[in-house]
């Protein structure tokens, strides 16, 4: 996605470098289907960002191909005309924090880190840059960055069977150990919390349907229907991911028919 003015609106950071991405995907909210709610939290967020007013950090947690980095991408379509930009930032770099949101500070551009599949250890030095860029350090925060992140993690950190025995009961209440209560602070200093459920098999197959037609394949069939159930099924999953890559498999099985 390049403007005619050669406008660049997606980095990554690699290698201590703001890299630019010459050809960002393309992610439509209209093809987003089942998760409404969530669509509609994160529009009023961003947009309200863009604006200049108050936003929050987000985090977008829950099942796996749900659409959570679909959607942080398709923010960069909605908004990109009006300032906009993306930083796709690796879970590993974020020790390097600082050091990406130096030269963004004080820019006309609205910039989203997006950290994407998050997942820490609890000794991870990633973890201290990250709490840091959420709260404030002693440096004043830019106002022109906000963090999006995803994780298949509802806290960020792996939940271990060993911290079950760090729960105690004061005065009759369960209170959690000292792991737990740093995975829940952390994933409390995201303002903008969104959790992505599970598809049952009609939003599975209504995702089935979305990806066909979009590949130009619209006609619906009983052979269609059973096959991309069993597709699922194979793979102990009905995400929109599987319904993608079972769209092209088929759309690709009756264009090779056509020939």
């Amino acid at each position: 996605m390049i403007s005619s003015d050669g406008t660049i609106y997606a980095y990554r950071w690699r290698h201590r470098d703001l890299q630019p991405i010459l050809y960002p995907q393309h992610v439509a909210l209209d093809q987003l289907l089942g998760i409404d709610r969530q669509k509609q939290a994160l529009l009023d967020n961003t947009q309200c960002f863009v604006e200049g007013r108050p936003a929050n950090h987000a985090l977008l947690t829950g099942a796996r191909g749900t659409g959570k980095s679909s959607l942080v991408k398709a923010m960069l379509g909605v908004f990109a005309d009006r300032g906009l930009r993306l930083v796709e930032v690796h879970p590993h770099d974020l020790t390097d924090l600082p050091e990406i949101v130096a030269p963004l500070r004080g820019k006309r551009e609205r910039f989203i880190l997006y950290v994407d599949d998050f997942s820490v250890a609890a000794n991870d030095p990633a973890l201290t840059e990250l709490k840091t860029a959420l709260d404030g350090g002693v440096e004043e925060p830019p106002d022109n960055v906000l963090i999006y992140a995803t994780s298949n993690r509802r806290h960020l950190i792996p939940e271990l069977r060993r911290e079950n025995d760090e729960y105690h009961w004061i005065d009759g209440e369960l209170h959690p150990g000292e792991s737990t209560e740093e995975k829940i602070s952390l994933s409390e200093r995201f303002g903008l919390w969104l959790s992505f459920q599970p598809f049952d098999q009609e939003r599975y197959l209504e995702l089935v349907r979305l990806h066909l037609r979009i590949l130009g394949y619209p006609q619906w069939t009983e052979e269609t229907e059973k096959s991309a159930l069993r597709w699922a099924l194979e793979r102990a999953s009905r995400s929109g991911r599987v319904a993608s890559q079972f769209a092209r498999h088929w759309a690709g099985r009756c264009a090779k028919a056509a020939l």
